[in-house]
């Protein structure tokens, strides 16, 4: 039997590397005739240099920058043998794992950091630019990344505002400059507009610390930005699926930077080779940390069955909490293994979906 072991890392636990390392291991322990080929992948967040890096031969570049409290760290990307795209993880610079727990503070917090890996490898040569944005401990539409750019965000009394997430009500005008790169492309996994009840503040900013009354005003803060870039410079795309990720980074990206917003779990499938990996095989296998109601909203998992050409898939987690309702019809039907079992399972046209709880 021919397996392919292809799986999305577990968060706070093991790197997608690490998880198809175990994987295969116990595969080649229980089944030793079996030929297995271990694929790491991502759906465009946190880990995407690491599972990128061999794929397009990437070599490294460590420079200091500002995490998202402005403090200088060491931090990585990865730019084309040919020196023309550059590889950027907005978590190396403005990530949530970054900060302890009392430190988290979406008020506070900037993308200042990821834009300055950006400035790097366009001062290198870079044209083009590979921008994942999973992992963010930030809320602020972007405008530290920009600012990092060359864009200027003035107060009342023209002014420099300091880019995060606690004054965006403070800006009230904009001082523009040219895109940095031919092409740039985000890789965005979810699908949220920049404000209101589904928006970046509302659904994600209590992960980075923030309460109710801070969700509030770090929301109308993203409508404020919304209105002033609409009225100065006419992009209206505050509605655009996804430009609520990453704290509006994915807003923010398109409006200030000239990027276009891409499925990343698409954009991995396409440079990594799974669906020529995927024809040689029997079964293959995936995994993440938490199966949950997004995984089925354009993730690694629902991605790559989407890939699979009809071949049995199994996925493994260490957290199942996604209901029968959440999983998007036609692609999920749930059904129970087991009453008195921690595995649950969901099945559609070959794909079979089982969660283990680990300990």
């Amino acid at each position: 039997m021919n397996i392919l072991v292809a799986c999305d890392s577990f968060k706070d636990a093991l790197p997608a590397d690490a998880v198809c390392r175990a994987i295969a291991a116990g595969l080649r322990k229980g089944h030793p005739g079996a030929a297995i080929t271990e694929m790491p992948l991502s759906d465009g967040g946190e880990g995407l240099l690491d599972v990128l890096g061999q794929a397009l031969k990437l070599g490294w570049i460590d420079i200091k920058a500002c995490d998202p409290l402005g403090r200088m760290v060491m931090a990585r990307y990865g730019l084309s043998a040919d020196g023309v795209t550059a590889v950027v993880e907005m978590a190396r610079a403005s990530g949530l794992q970054l900060l302890t727990q009392d430190e988290r503070d979406p008020r506070l917090t900037s993308t200042y950091g990821t834009g300055q890996l950006l400035a790097d490898a366009r001062a290198r040569g870079a044209r083009r630019a590979l921008l994942a944005i999973g992992g963010s401990a930030t809320n602020d539409a972007g405008v530290g990344a920009a600012a990092a750019l060359g864009w200027s965000f003035l107060d009342a009394n023209n002014q420099p505002v300091t880019p995060d997430g606690g004054h965006l009500q403070d800006i009230v005008r904009l001082v523009s400059t040219e895109p940095p790169f031919e092409t740039m492309d985000v890789l965005c996994d979810v699908t949220n507009p920049l404000f209101g009840p589904t928006g970046a503040a509302w659904i994600y900013g209590r992960q980075k610390g923030g309460s109710d009354a801070v969700l509030a005003e770090l929301d109308e803060g993203l409508k404020h930005i919304a209105d002033v870039v609409k009225a100065q410079i006419g992009r209206d795309v505050a509605q655009m699926p996804g430009a609520g990720a990453a704290g509006g980074l994915g807003y923010g990206a398109v409006t200030f930077l000239g990027a276009q917003l891409r499925r990343g779990i698409e954009v991995v499938l396409d440079m990594t080779g799974f669906e020529a990996a995927a024809a040689k095989v029997d079964l293959i296998i995936t995994g993440e940390g938490h199966l949950d109601g997004q995984s089925a909203q354009g993730k690694l998992i629902q991605g790559l069955c989407g890939r699979a050409q009809g071949k049995p898939v199994i996925a493994l987690c260490g957290k199942l909490s996604a209901s029968p309702e959440q999983s998007p019809s036609p692609v999920y039907i749930a059904t129970p293994i087991s009453p008195s079992s921690s595995i649950g399972g969901v099945m559609k046209a070959g794909c079979t979906f089982m969660s283990s709880t680990m300990g």
